[in-house]
């Protein structure tokens, strides 16, 4: 191993002391590498020096990463905090070493981040691995890989015509040309380039010519810069067997995925199948691993015959494997429609386009038929129809009261039809702006009901529905959403208000040359400064914070124009009317389920600050629309988070404009086969339930989850598009962010690693806690480390519902979210809840950080609504917070053990039995053990002895009456429910008025809410 090497070699390194003092001394390891060493030194040689098997284990924490390894990174130990010299040193040149009985640290600081850097991997790979693992990878004996090598070299001379030998002899060595070896090595690894791979060829026949082999004299044809062409590779340039062998080990040898067989093989240089099983169940989470599943994924990705036949996985099997896309990181069972599609509309986000003909800006650029189009192939569910009286009585589709140009009505209809099932078989929806006059609007509904024909919905809506029907009941339909007649709103028969969201645009232009205070200026402009900075990461933020501080008030708007509306055109709008939105109180009280109301993005966010609660109480029957900020004339997308969380099921989104908050709509919707539907959380779907929008703490009713993000490496990282300045040098970092409500919002980045080809190493862990997994999401965004500004190089953005545990490969996706060839990271990826990922104690299993003054989730008092349910007035508070603390207690002291199949020997008997007599059950060896399970059953014992016997009493006792609280429970909930249709009425008959009758129906949707 290369780190190993350097240390061999040895470092500069300073040591600090307790004293402050700071003593530079020079530091190896020895030949053997089985001792740490320095020099000079007072002591005797054989005291300055610590065996690396006195180096202690434990759990590693450091301001910048968590680390399950004996040596710390960071400026972690009491020596280095109490030196003096603590804001004086780096974070990233910092680390000690624990050792000895006495857990005594060596303190040490190196000249710079990457030096530390190659001390600290080495290390832990040496005490992870031992030598032998270093000694097999840096030798390459593994004859699997060298037999199979030299059956493709040999396989690869016979197809060469006219075999070309060093010399004319029968004993000359068999040699293929360099584009042929380049060929064959692209052929079992298409990620590497050819240009890559012909410099490596390069240095080894420089090697030969050094040491006195004959052949043609070395010219790389790749220039600085070069894309790696084959073109002008030297067809006269042969290759040795050998020579190929040495250089396919170097470009094809990845060790992190070796580390990783060695780890689950013993040492062997193969995975066998109780290997690979026990590989598949403990960190791939696969729940029904067998034999048989196994050996057919050796066939399947196993290169060699001799592996095959074997039932071996080799390292380049397993390197098949792990690229394959099985080990993709998102879920392939979610790849299809998987989710309920028989739930109301109103219970789902749908997939939006925001005025789908324009594909640049809002004011001047171009309209096409290819942006409904490209929306409809990914999967959007409601697009956008600005019609407008055209010439020859025809009417059109642009934007009024801009220089858009306009498309003819009928074309626009006709590529929707063509399109809108290519993606998803679920209704499509019509967001309709109708400026036209009548004459014009009974050639537009001759036009709809010509060209959508039987697939136009327009069955009349039941007046005692209470819900919107499902998607499942309306597939293969299209919806229109628009105005339609109605004296309860608009007064007058046939007159209706006209929606103009172009007008609006040019309304808030002029307003906000006049005023520097409005909220439109605060947050459109903001917002779209951000997304147009696509070169640089995002931050996981909103662009407008639902927690800020209250905005200035919006002008009133002005009263609304009216116009004369078809009867023709009105019938066929039948399960999405527009509608203008008053307040909660009215939609509450009179908005009909088929009613929905479109909100400017400004409002939107200020009712979700304002009214939180009102507002996803509000969305669980009524579809709610949310448009951009009319200030976003740049076409810059708002952060469809910020409504999400509100339950908004519609949120416009520019398609045409890349960046984080068009990467987050995709994503998205990637999920439930991107069929443009996704279920929203259950937590926002039943009927009584609480949930705040802006929370900042844990959600009741929602057990909170552990996201544990290790970023291994990255393979085949391209050079940021258009960057120059540092030519071929790549200097990569990696962001992780998680995305949902506020509580959830994160980010941890790596170190920057130099002096990498494309292949950086960042070994490097990162925990979350998500509160709302359902809402959640996860990016990893990677750029180039440059002084003069950090250039993008590639992101990935999935819903943390979508993850799959274990070791798995990133897709890195470019700006425009096409994805970038072969460019992937390596993680691993573990979540309390899911099987998969590792240890417990990885998975996060074992414990969360105790909390000072733990605050639990109690049941609220309604006030003196004295004839509610009572049951809220006797409630065992106390009793809900020692349950909850039982809960916290056992999770911290149990530690599940995942044994799978490696608790059978190779006869087939068990190792271990349980012995389940006692009040807590012991681990029983049945014959000698492997080193791994007497680690377990250490652990296991270790773990039994720090149960408090009350928890374990407190824990049967929970088992034997569960059946009894379950029925209590319910019996609560029962009676409680009983009381919601008639609350409001009995706390105003309690002489309770405004808010304190809010706080009342919101104190028992939040008790109701725990309780389930």
């Amino acid at each position: 191993h290369p780190h190993s090497d350097s240390q061999v070699e040895g470092s500069e390194l300073r040591k600090v002391r307790p004293s402050s003092r700071v003593y530079l001394r020079y530091y190896m390891l020895d030949a053997g590498l089985q001792a740490l060493c320095w020099e000079p030194s007072k002591k005797e040689s054989d005291k300055a020096r610590i065996t690396l098997p006195s180096i202690r284990e434990g759990l590693i924490l450091s301001r910048m990463r968590t680390t399950d390894f004996k040596v710390r990174t960071g400026r972690n130990t009491e020596i280095f905090h109490t030196s003096g010299l603590y804001e004086q040193i780096s974070e990233d040149c910092a680390f000690s070493i624990i050792y000895g009985e006495t857990y005594e640290s060596l303190d040490l600081v190196a000249n710079s981040a990457e030096v530390a850097n190659i001390w600290v991997t080495g290390l832990r790979y040496l005490l992870q691995y031992g030598k032998h693992a270093l000694d097999m990878i840096a030798t390459s004996r593994d004859s699997l890989r060298l037999g199979w090598l030299e059956r493709l070299f040999s396989s690869a001379i016979r197809k060469e015509e006219g075999r070309r030998r060093r010399g004319s002899g029968d004993d000359a060595e068999p040699m293929i040309s360099l584009p042929s070896a380049i060929a064959l090595i692209q052929s079992v690894n298409p990620a590497v380039g050819a240009c890559r791979a012909e410099h490596g060829f390069h240095e080894v026949l420089k090697v030969r010519e050094r040491t006195g082999g004959t052949t043609t004299p070395v010219k790389e044809s790749r220039g600085k810069g070069s894309k790696g062409s084959k073109k002008g590779v030297g067809g006269n340039q042969q290759v040795t067997k050998q020579e190929f062998i040495e250089v396919f080990h170097d470009l094809c040898t990845r060790p992190e995925i070796y580390f990783l067989l060695v780890q689950f093989s013993s040492n062997k240089e193969f995975l066998d199948t109780k290997d690979l099983m026990r590989f598949l169940e403990a960190e791939q989470g696969m729940v029904h691993a067998n034999e048989d599943a196994t050996l057919k994924l050796i066939q399947s990705h196993e290169p060699s015959e001799e592996g095959r036949q074997q039932g071996w996985l080799s390292l380049d099997g397993f390197t098949n494997y792990l690229n394959s896309t099985e080990c993709q990181l998102f879920d392939s069972e979610l790849s299809g429609v998987c989710q309920d599609m028989g739930q109301p509309l109103s219970h789902y986000y749908i997939n939006s386009s925001h005025n789908t003909y324009l594909i640049e800006d809002q004011l001047r650029g171009p309209s096409n038929l290819s942006g409904y189009v490209r929306a409809l192939k990914m999967g959007c569910r409601c697009v956008e129809l600005d019609v407008w009286d055209g010439p020859g009585e025809e009417p059109v589709v642009y934007t009024g009261h801009t220089q858009t140009p306009p498309l003819a009505f009928p074309s626009v209809l006709e590529v929707i039809v063509r399109f809108a099932f290519v993606a998803s078989e679920y209704p499509l929806i019509l967001c309709m702006e109708n400026h036209c006059s009548l004459r014009q609007q009974r050639v537009m509904w001759k036009n709809l009901v010509r060209i959508l024909g039987e697939r136009l919905y327009t069955d009349p809506a039941s007046e005692e529905e209470w819900y919107l029907p499902s998607p499942d009941s309306l597939k293969g339909r299209i919806l229109l959403k628009a105005q339609k007649w109605g004296p309860r709103l608009d007064g007058v028969d046939g007159e209706v208000s006209e929606e103009d969201e172009g007008e609006e645009i040019s309304q808030r232009m002029k307003a906000d040359k006049n005023s520097t205070s409005g909220e439109c200026s605060d947050s459109g402009a903001g917002a779209g400064v951000t997304e147009k900075e696509l070169g640089h990461k995002n931050p996981p933020s909103s662009p407008i914070s639902p927690l800020a501080p209250p905005l200035s008030p919006l002008p009133p708007p002005p009263p609304p124009k009216r116009h004369k509306l078809l009867k023709e055109l009105s019938d066929l709008i039948s399960l999405c009317r527009s509608v203008r939105f008053t307040d909660f109180q009215t939609s509450s009280r009179s908005q009909k389920p088929w009613e929905m109301c479109s909100f400017h993005e400004s409002l939107a966010v200020r009712l979700s600050y304002e009214n939180p609660g009102d507002f996803v109480n509000h969305n669980k029957r009524f579809l709610s629309r949310v448009y951009p900020n009319p200030m976003r004339v740049d076409s810059s997308n708002m952060n469809p988070q910020d409504l999400w969380k509100c339950g908004c099921q519609i949120v416009a989104m520019n398609y045409q404009t890349a960046g984080l908050m068009m990467d987050m709509n995709t994503a998205w919707f990637r999920q439930n086969g991107n069929c443009g539907y996704v279920l929203r959380p259950a937590i926002m779907r039943q009927e009584v339930s609480y949930f705040s929008a802006n929370t900042r703490e844990m959600v009741p009713g929602v057990a909170p989850q552990l996201l544990h993000v290790k970023v291994i490496s990255g393979q085949n990282l391209p050079r940021p598009r258009g960057s120059g300045a540092k030519g071929d040098v790549v200097e990569p970092y990696v962001y992780v962010e998680i995305h949902g409500i506020p509580a959830d919002c994160a980010e941890r980045r790596t170190r920057t690693i130099t002096q990498n080809e494309g292949n950086p190493i960042f070994d490097e862990s990162f925990e979350f806690q998500i509160n709302l997994p359902e809402l959640a999401m996860v990016r990893f965004v990677v750029l180039d480390d440059d002084f003069i500004g950090d250039e993008f190089i590639g992101q990935y953005t999935i819903p943390l519902e979508c993850v799959q545990p274990g070791y798995r490969h990133v897709p890195l996706q470019s700006l425009t979210g096409e994805e970038l060839p072969h460019a992937r990271l390596f993680v691993h990826v573990a979540l309390t809840n899911r099987r998969g990922g590792g240890k417990p104690h990885k998975r996060g299993l074992s414990v969360r950080k105790a909390r000072k003054g733990r605050s639990y989730a109690a049941l609220r008092d309604l006030g003196r609504a004295s004839r509610g349910p009572r049951c809220f007035k006797d409630r065992p508070a106390p009793r809900v917070e020692e349950a909850q603390d039982l809960r916290e207690k056992v999770r911290r002291k149990v530690r599940a053990v995942a044994l799978g199949s490696c608790v059978s020997g190779p006869d087939g008997n068990p190792l271990l039995l349980f012995d389940l007599r006692d009040d807590y059950p012991a681990l029983e060896p049945q014959g000698p053990l492997p080193d791994v399970l007497r680690r377990v059953v250490s652990a296991f014992e270790m773990a039994s002895n720090l149960l408090d016997p009350q928890v374990v009493q407190a824990s049967r006792a929970v088992v034997e009456l569960s059946d009894g609280i379950y029925q209590r429970i319910l019996h609560i909930q029962t009676t409680a429910m009983e009381y919601h249709e008639k609350l409001q009425d009995l706390v105003l008959r309690e002489g309770h008025r405004g808010r304190k009758v809010s706080r009342a129906l919101e104190s028992f949707s939040w008790n109701i809410t725990l309780l389930k």
